[in-house]
């Protein structure tokens, strides 16, 4: 006799349904399980066995084959516990049914028949839907997650009896479980509240800053800030999530299969409802990061996804580190490749960095005098590559603040709110631009599009040509002057670039001005 019990498994941030076939025979006992499974489903074989047995049933002392299908494809955690149990008390006669066609499994037993929870529900969820599964059996922590997935009835289960009384009604006398609904519309209220801690009318003076922040949530740009210590680079980036725009439904779901996968996700909170903002220390190794390892998993820059990636003392983390980030600040992804697959996980961040202008940190202070050696100096900035400076469009310098502004008591400037009003309207305006794009901010432009969508006229051409000339731009700090000008004047609600907008542009270039000062 073999049974079929289906469940499924990610790669990445995409599921894929799986097939459990299991065939009991007449031979020596044992419990084998083939497909390419990882250490995590091999040692399945014993939970398995110690599970159905304390709870009750009896295990078959037969020779008992699982084979996981497709059998091609690497099989990798505990997820598949459930799923091989179920198939193994069919052929044993304590489920009473060979096929469950519109019935996915997915759970990790423990070996008291308890149900505990696992990874990555929601991405292998949604693949079943797609495959053709109407109902899905999980762990009792996972209902909330596995619930946002629509068109599926989701049953929440926390041992193995109950899932044999959800399969055999006829046995059951008052149990049943029930099936088990969110309501979606309640985190679609948390998604558009602020939750920052910080707020930009705290901080004294730096409006230079502020506007510079605020160009880059309206239109997803890189920045980084350099000044000397205690300028309030930190604080800065710290309040600048709270100027950056709601995440939309769909965003949402894309970063909570992100942190599903990760095993990041709150319990009770089963969807990201904010923009991350991921703050990793400068020993972070570059697997960290980008992502990887032996079973590769997301990095920060995927966790970072549709939020920001803060680099504080950017110079501080080692070179290799830095240079991994360049081709997925040009993409939006990043693909690991390794050598029985490629993954390839989503990376579209805005990179946020901060640094010190030298070693002692006061070069170009107007307070305090440096003490580092021209050639200190240039080796410390050369931590930064030209290739990755360039990816940055706006490089601000942090002043320190001077008597008046630090013993000012009254609000400096606008507040977060405010400021995050005016980023909204701007990137709705982007929205509407780029509907048929595939595309929803200024940063996402492709030459053809900077092409199509950032026309000059007479005078802000003779101004952005007198700035090649001068600055020695790169047709990438080209294409990023006009990206940076198109998101100013969405914030000023224009329909073309003026010249005081690209002069504007310009000026967020300057960090080798900074250098050389």
């Amino acid at each position: 006799m073999i049974s079929y019990v289906h469940t499924g498994t990610t790669t990445g941030i995409e599921g894929y349904k799986i097939t459990a076939e299991t065939d009991i025979s007449a031979a020596m006992p044992g419990v084998i399980i083939v497909g390419l499974p990882d250490t995590a489903v091999s040692e399945a074989k014993e939970r398995i066995r110690s599970a159905i047995k304390n709870s009750g049933y009896i295990f078959p002392m037969k020779k008992i084959v699982i084979n996981l299908a497709p059998a091609d494809v690497k099989k990798e955690g505990s997820g598949f516990d459930l799923p091989m149990a179920v198939g193994v008390l069919i052929c044993a006669g304590e489920i009473r049914m060979e096929r469950m066609d519109d019935t996915g499994f997915i759970g990790e037993l423990s070996l008291d028949g308890n149900i505990r929870p696992v990874n990555g529900i929601l991405p292998t969820v949604l693949s079943l839907i797609e495959s053709g599964i109407k109902k899905v059996v999980v762990p009792h922590e996972n209902a909330n997650e596995a619930a946002l997935a629509e068109n599926v009835e989701v049953y929440p289960v926390k041992n193995l009896v109950e899932v044999v009384n959800f399969l055999n009604p006829s046995q059951i006398s008052n149990f049943q479980i029930q099936k088990y609904t969110v309501d979606v519309n309640k985190y679609l209220n948390r998604l558009t509240s602020d939750t920052s801690a910080y707020d930009f009318k705290d901080i004294k003076g730096q409006q230079k800053a502020k506007r510079a922040m605020e160009i880059a949530a309206a239109g997803g740009h890189n920045i980084v800030m350099a000044g000397s210590p205690g300028s309030g680079k930190t604080l800065l980036a710290k309040c600048f999530p709270g100027i950056l725009p709601p995440l939309e439904y769909s965003e949402a779901m894309e970063l909570t299969k992100i942190y599903s996968i990760s095993g990041l996700l709150e319990k009770d909170q089963p969807l990201v409802f904010n923009r991350p903002f991921r703050s990793p220390h400068h020993s972070a190794s570059a697997v960290g990061i980008i992502g990887g390892g032996t079973n590769p998993k997301p990095g920060e820059i995927s966790l970072a996804h549709r939020g920001v990636l803060f680099l504080d003392e950017v110079v501080e983390f080692p070179r290799q580190v830095l240079e991994v980030l360049r081709q997925p600040l040009e993409d939006g992804v990043v693909t690991i490749s390794r050598a029985q697959m490629s993954i390839k996980y989503p990376a579209d961040f805005m990179l946020l960095a901060a640094m010190n202008p030298c070693p002692c940190g006061f070069f170009g202070d107007a307070k305090k005098q440096c003490v580092c050696s021209d050639f200190q100096i240039k080796r410390y900035w050369s931590r930064l590559s030209g290739p990755l400076l360039d990816r940055i469009d706006l490089q601000i310098e942090v002043a320190r603040l001077s008597e008046e502004e630090l013993l000012d008591k009254q609000p400096s400037g606008e507040s977060s709110s405010d400021i995050r009003k005016r980023v909204v309207e701007a990137r709705k305006r982007q929205v509407k631009r780029f509907k048929d794009e595939n595309i929803v901010s200024n940063s996402q432009m492709s030459p053809k599009l900077v092409k199509k969508y950032c026309r000059l006229d007479s005078a802000s051409e003779d101004l952005l040509k007198t700035a090649i000339t001068r600055f020695n731009l790169s047709g990438r700090s080209y294409d990023r002057i006009l990206k940076l000008a198109k998101t100013i004047a969405d914030l000023k609600q224009a329909e073309n670039i003026a010249s005081s907008h690209i002069a504007e542009a310009i000026q967020y270039r300057n960090i080798d001005r900074i250098i050389k000062t």
